[in-house]
């Protein structure tokens, strides 16, 4: 399923090895405009019982990981198994404005359509334009807002929740 993107990053599933690098990448693009979490610990486990390889699509140019998609069931449920949920997307500063970004959505609306969903959704903070105008030209569609969901560097943020029909 590797693809490749128009600036030559390579699309492809993460493997076990990746850790360290996707690990690394978290810490070093960690940001209130898009994390609620503290930033990740140096040297934990990227990959775990939570967060297998097998949700994650890395970008790789030149051999080196500049970025990730995860993809995984928003629940358990047998009632929403017809979705599938972004739950991180990141690139390096050095991979941003080169269509990586678009390169690992569509994969992940390729993997989705593969596991067989017919929607995708995500959730993004309401500051965090960047990504929503992204996630806007690619389809997505704002379906609500919990309005100061989150209390960041000492201002309330909303959490948006958007999504597509695959």
């Amino acid at each position: 399923m590797p693809t490749t993107t128009r600036t030559d990053t390579l699309i492809r599933p993460a493997r076990d090895e990746d850790g360290p690098a996707l690990n690394l990448l978290d810490r070093e693009t960690w940001s209130t405009l898009h994390a609620v979490a503290p930033p990740p610990e140096p040297g934990r486990p990227f990959f775990d019982e939570r967060h297998p390889a097998a949700d994650i699509l890395v970008a790789e140019t030149d051999g080196e990981v500049v970025g990730y998609v995860r993809v995984a069931r928003p629940t358990p449920l047998a009632a929403n198994a017809h979705v599938q949920q972004i739950q991180g997307l990141v690139l390096a500063e050095r991979a941003r404005g080169r269509g990586v970004g678009k390169a690992l959505m569509r994969a992940a609306e390729d993997e989705a359509r593969r596991r067989g969903a017919r929607r995708l959704t995500l959730r993004v903070l309401g500051h965090n334009a960047p990504a929503r105008a992204l996630y806007a030209s690619l389809g997505y569609a704002v379906e609500g807002v919990l309005p100061e969901e989150f209390l960041l560097d000492g201002a309330y943020v909303d959490d948006v929740l958007m999504g597509r029909f695959l």
